[in-house]
């Protein structure tokens, strides 16, 4: 009976001091992956930074931004958030939409620490009280697309209104663009003659509009200078002359409610240092010239 009884309690010991190994290689072994997969923090889990690792050997800071990004933006908002990046070592997400569809992110699930958008969204923001400050990078306005070598002879919006042109245009309930544009078409008594031309050539976003003149399928649209910018070696634009009743301005605006308030600071004071050159580079200058 004796020899039984230590037999085991040495059977339990020795099964004891298996799992307390295999506890601590497990143990280090979780702490590797949580590492490995940016989880985790502590011991393993971080470089003694307060930032996490990541698999590929980066760091995401406790200062990483996420930026909603207007569609109409993207290669000027990529070169702004870029260039940032690399002069304040703060690492950007970036989620593109519409603007319209990115609005609601802010005023009802309060996403995001930064927002690129156009006017009136600037307002929509402050109105939701949302709002921290922002700085205007560059400006928005309607051009004429037309073909390569403009074939068709487009000199003014009131050609828009010729029986022998097919146009396109922005859908004005989704478009500040198209808004503007049908104002300005009413002002001057035409809209209907335009209408006729669009027929259903009516399009949510303006790459679609700078596509149909491209491949031939209209001759003319109406589209924001930045996303015709975009297109300038299968298309050219015309700019429109007349002054629209409103200007239209592009904005890197600070939303209040972010949890990392000194780097969004930092990003808005260097886009209003350096977005307004870029933003002109990519064509979003006054009167689409």
């Amino acid at each position: 009976m004796m020899g039984r009884a230590a037999l085991a309690v040495g059977a339990i010991a020795a099964t004891a001091v298996a799992v307390t190994v295999a506890a601590v290689f497990l143990g280090r072994g979780a702490g590797r992956d949580g590492a490995d997969k940016g989880i985790g923090g502590g011991a393993g889990g971080g470089d003694g930074t307060g930032a996490v690792a990541k698999s590929d050997g980066s760091s995401a800071s406790s200062e990483e931004l996420l930026i909603l990004c207007g569609g109409s933006f993207r290669p000027p908002g990529e070169k702004l958030v870029a260039a940032f990046e690399k002069a304040a070592g703060v690492r950007c997400t970036m989620s593109f939409g519409g603007s319209e569809d990115l609005l609601p992110q802010v005023k009802l699930s309060r996403q995001g620490d930064v927002f690129i958008t156009h006017d009136p969204f600037g307002d929509f923001v402050k109105d939701a009280g949302a709002l921290s400050r922002w700085v205007v990078v560059g400006y928005l306005a309607p051009v004429l697309v037309v073909q390569r070598g403009n074939p068709k002879d487009i000199k003014s919006v009131e050609d828009l209104a010729r029986p022998d042109l097919r146009a396109c245009m922005s859908d004005p309930r989704y478009s500040t663009c198209g808004e503007m544009l049908v104002a300005l078409l009413e002002k001057k008594g035409i809209r209907e003659a335009v209408d006729k031309n669009v027929g259903n050539a009516v399009f949510r976003t303006h790459s679609q509009i700078c596509n149909a003149v491209k491949m031939d399928h209209r001759d003319v649209g109406v589209a924001w200078n930045g996303i015709a910018f975009n297109f300038r070696d299968s298309v050219e634009t015309v700019p429109i002359k007349e002054k629209f009743d409103k200007e239209v301005r592009v904005l890197v605006i600070g939303l209040n409610y972010t949890k990392r308030p000194a780097a969004v600071e930092k990003f808005l004071d260097f886009a209003a240092k350096e977005g307004p050159a870029i933003f002109t580079a990519h064509g979003y200058v006054k009167g689409g010239q």
